[in-house]
């Protein structure tokens, strides 16, 4: 017989959150601390590199857009063949 089965045993009741949820509230607390101080240590290096994203943007966008190259524009798909 184990201890669930015995009559007198009961479950404690539920109270507040669990450890997983108190640890992730305290993991997302943390960088979020963290990533604001990174921020303001750091502002003139990262809003330095924003002047290059629209000149690396341009070769990813054409890249992942337009498939990469040997690209087949749908000249030779086949139609569909569907039965009247």
């Amino acid at each position: 017989m184990s201890v669930q089965d015995h009559p007198g045993y009961r479950e404690r009741p539920q109270v507040g959150m669990s450890t997983k949820v108190k640890a992730g509230m305290v993991l997302l607390g943390f960088l979020a601390i963290t990533g604001a101080l990174l921020f303001t240590e750091h502002r003139a290096h990262v809003l330095g590199l924003l002047v290059w994203l629209p000149l690396v943007a341009c070769p990813l966008m054409h890249f992942f857009m337009h498939g990469g190259e040997g690209h087949d524009h749908g000249g030779g798909r086949p139609s569909d063949s569907r039965s009247a």
